[in-house]
């Protein structure tokens, strides 16, 4: 066995995709038998032919889970599954956003609910969305944000399947997954897309790197599909400029403010007793210039910190300690 397949293996467990599992384990046997270890291949094909049925309650695929997308679309040359389908139920929403940018999210999920009525006068929504801003500040929740608020399930794209070695094969690939989301209505995530999109002046892979943006240039030109695509990035500048025009609308989700540290802060605390006497403003301070992603881990990692020691309530001090902790690994990683 190659050790392509070994980690193919290792990652549909990991990700729980018994259809995965499925597919490789069925390639394993034509593997041996082609080898010429036909005994082996014949033991395995026995074993898979054995298997027990699965019960009506369990999870044969992560689509098995919603009904929206009963098929996602797979690689042509290794049959694994080009995206992962997140349910609406399991979505995660709540986000703490300044006003301005939270006006321009509204305005997306308005337009969306109103679609029928802006057809009527010969109007269209903004389907086609870009979130950028620096990491950790909310731009895939975003994403999950919007699918939550117009009711719909996320479908976000796997690169590590879609992009392949073999001449065009990545472009079909990305193909087949926009003729899915026409299919049935979802939210397409294009999660940090400036692994496929990034501008082909002075790229040095002229190839292929060329051939799947100026794919994805010519499907999002003809994008008519019933839900969203949202796509998001951290550099917004390296991105092809041609695709940057192509975004009905281009958010920016900045770092939290002082307002916003202080609301997340709270927000995330609200399920444990915290004292009365934190002095929120101090502890504002040492969180500025956060991400949003640090500010939520900071209160998690203080709430876990007193329910461990068996306190009642959540402290100043337990705070301190969790966001200088924070503070401290991100200055880390920084330097490594």
């Amino acid at each position: 066995m190659n050790s392509d397949i070994i980690k193919r293996i290792v990652r549909a467990i990991a990700e729980g995709s018994q259809a995965d599992l499925d597919r490789l384990a069925q390639r394993v046997v034509e593997s041996e038998r082609k080898t010429g270890h036909r005994r082996l291949a014949d033991q395995l094909q026995a074993i898979l032919s054995q298997s027990k049925p699965r019960s009506p309650g369990s999870h044969h695929s992560t689509t098995d889970r919603s009904g929206a997308l009963r098929d996602l679309p797979q690689s042509r040359r290794h049959g694994e599954q080009l995206a992962t389908l997140i349910p609406r139920d399991e979505l995660e929403h709540d986000m703490v956003l300044p006003a301005v940018t939270e006006e321009r999210f509204v305005r997306i999920e308005c337009e969306f609910a109103a679609r029928e009525r802006l057809g009527l006068h010969g109007l269209r929504p903004r389907k086609t969305i870009l979130l950028y801003g620096p990491p950790g500040c909310g731009k895939s929740l975003g994403a999950k944000r919007l699918a939550w608020n117009i009711e719909l399930p996320l479908m976000k794209v796997r690169f590590d399947v879609l992009i392949s070695s073999y001449f065009g094969e990545s472009a079909l690939n990305l193909r087949s997954i926009f003729v899915a989301a026409k299919d049935r209505p979802c939210v397409l995530l294009l999660d940090e897309c400036d692994f496929i999109a990034r501008s082909r002046v002075g790229n040095k892979d002229i190839g292929e790197a060329a051939r799947i943006v100026n794919s994805l240039l010519q499907l999002m030109e003809e994008y008519d599909a019933p839900g969203l695509l949202v796509a998001t990035t951290n550099v917004q500048s390296s991105l092809d400029d041609a695709l940057f025009r192509r975004f009905d609308d281009v958010v920016c989700v900045p770092l939290p403010g002082p307002d916003e540290v202080e609301r997340l802060l709270r927000m995330t605390l609200s399920s444990v007793s915290v004292d009365e006497s934190i002095q929120w403003p101090e502890m504002v301070e040492l969180l500025s210039g956060a991400s949003a992603a640090m500010v939520v881990k900071a209160a998690r990692d203080a709430a876990k910190s007193a329910i461990l020691k068996g306190r009642k309530t959540v402290t100043q001090a337990h705070l301190r300690e969790a966001i200088e902790e924070v503070r401290r690994h991100k200055s880390n990683a920084h330097e490594a």
